[in-house]
């Protein structure tokens, strides 16, 4: 009896320790961090999906086919320097030149990661040359504003 009350309390502790390791802890904040940006980052990329999708049936739908086509296949940095010097942006609404800009980005850094796999990212400091996307992106976002928007604009003429 003694060596039955024995087995049964070694069963009891085992039971006891797998229910406990079967416990959810607390999260400290930097799990939490993680478990929301694991839950973000889908969302977020159906986001840019469908902001994408929107341009691409929009109003310059011909611009952005053209330069996805450019990005898809994108080999030269001098190549995707004057396409993108070619086209209109200022004629371009500025939602569509931002999905541009989010686009030209992930080829760009999706080209450097097959390149040199440490440096996805690697902008210029100040004085120093500035980068295939830091050139794209004045271009792209250096438009002038039209007449009605710069007589509101503030901005007292010189």
């Amino acid at each position: 009896m003694n060596e039955q009350k024995r087995d049964h309390g070694k069963a009891e502790a085992i039971l006891i320790a797998i229910a406990g390791a079967n416990q959810v802890r607390p999260k400290t904040e930097k799990e939490k961090e993680l478990a929301d940006r694991e839950k973000l980052l889908p969302v977020w990329r159906k986001w840019h999906r469908e902001q994408l999708e929107q341009a691409l049936a929009g109003m310059h739908r011909d611009i952005m086919h053209r330069l996805m086509a450019e990005l898809k296949d994108l080999r030269s940095a001098r190549e995707l320097i004057d396409f993108i010097t070619a086209q209109d942006w200022p004629a371009v609404d500025a939602d569509t030149r931002m999905v541009a800009l989010h686009e030209i980005n992930r080829a760009i850094t999706a080209v450097r990661e097959r390149v040199s796999p440490k440096e996805p990212i690697n902008d210029a400091l100040p004085g120093q040359p500035l980068t295939v996307f830091q050139m794209i992106r004045e271009i792209i976002t250096k438009v002038s504003l039209p007449p009605q928007e710069k007589a509101n604009s503030g901005v007292m003429p010189g």
